[in-house]
Formats: structure tokens, C-alpha cells, sequence
């Protein structure tokens, strides 16, 4: 029950993040829609979200060795199987590029909590960089992967 409490407050900071924040410029960008946070591929639901680490409580970035700074984004992913809403396997890989195409590496974890399970990963941001993630997820028992795609911008100053 603790982990779903945990999954489901990482979402809620990503939509959350997705607002941005405010910067100290007069230039202050508009607004923008946060976007999907789930895509359906087939017999599963794929939830994902990006967000500034130092979003996290403390005590949650201790526990999943996640360093805490505006200058790091933490992509979840977690993969449900449609039929019954239970949390499945699956390989996770991701590219991520930022829109002047450069590469930004991003290593998936696999975190296991009871009944759930999600993928985490980090990578270092910049104030006002916007990410393109690029996520191919193939659940336990199917052959062949999905790919799905978001971007969100992010604010550090």
C-alpha cells in the first residue's frame, strides 16, 4: 500500500512539474498543457513522468538512492496489465535528447515494492531545457516492444 502511496505521489509531483515554475525573468513563458501521462499498448497501460528530484521528500530520494537537486529529472515508468490493474515486468530502455539533439543518457532501474513495480531513471537538466524521452517498453510475455514519446520542459532557476 506504501508504494502505491509512493507511485501515485511521484505522478501526481510529475503533473505537478509539468506546470513549470516561476524564474526571475519578466519573460515568463506561457502556460502549456501537461500533456498524456499514460498511453494503452495493447493488453497494458504504460504510466510515465518526469520531474525535478529535488521534488521528492527526502526521505523517498534516500530510500532510492536519488541525489535531490533542481538540476536533476527523474523519469517513472511503470507498466499495468490492463485486465486486472496489476503491475508487470518489462524492459524499459529509453534515448532522451534535448531539442538541439543532444543525447542525454538515461539509465532504467528496476524498483520492486510489494505489489509494485516501476522503472526509474536520472539525468541532469538545465534551466529551462526541454527534453524529448523516447521510451520503448516490451512487457513480460510479449514480443514485441512499444514506443512512446513525451517531452517536458524543466526549470531550475
Amino acid at each position: 500500500m506504501i508504494s502505491r502511496k509512493i507511485l501515485i505521489a511521484l505522478s501526481l509531483l510529475g503533473l505537478v512539474s509539468a506546470c513549470g515554475g516561476a524564474g526571475e525573468s519578466t519573460d515568463v513563458p506561457e502556460a502549456q498543457p501537461a500533456g498524456a501521462t499514460s498511453a494503452d499498448i495493447g493488453d497494458h497501460v504504460v504510466h510515465f513522468s518526469a520531474q525535478s528530484t529535488d521534488q521528492l521528500p527526502p526521505e523517498v530520494a534516500r530510500a532510492y538512492n536519488i541525489v535531490r537537486s533542481k538540476n536533476r529529472a527523474m523519469l517513472n515508468v511503470s507498466v499495468l496489465r490492463e485486465a486486472d490493474n496489476t503491475a508487470v515486468t518489462a524492459k524499459v530502455t529509453v534515448k532522451t535528447v534535448n531539442l538541439t539533439g543532444q543525447l542525454k543518457n538515461v539509465t532504467m532501474r528496476q524498483i520492486n515494492e510489494q505489489d509494485a513495480i516501476y522503472y526509474i531513471g536520472e539525468v541532469a537538466v538545465a534551466n529551462r531545457e526541454t527534453l524529448i524521452f523516447d521510451i520503448s517498453v516490451t512487457p513480460e510475455g510479449v514480443d514485441r516492444p512499444s514506443d512512446l514519446r513525451f517531452k517536458r520542459q524543466f526549470f531550475t532557476d
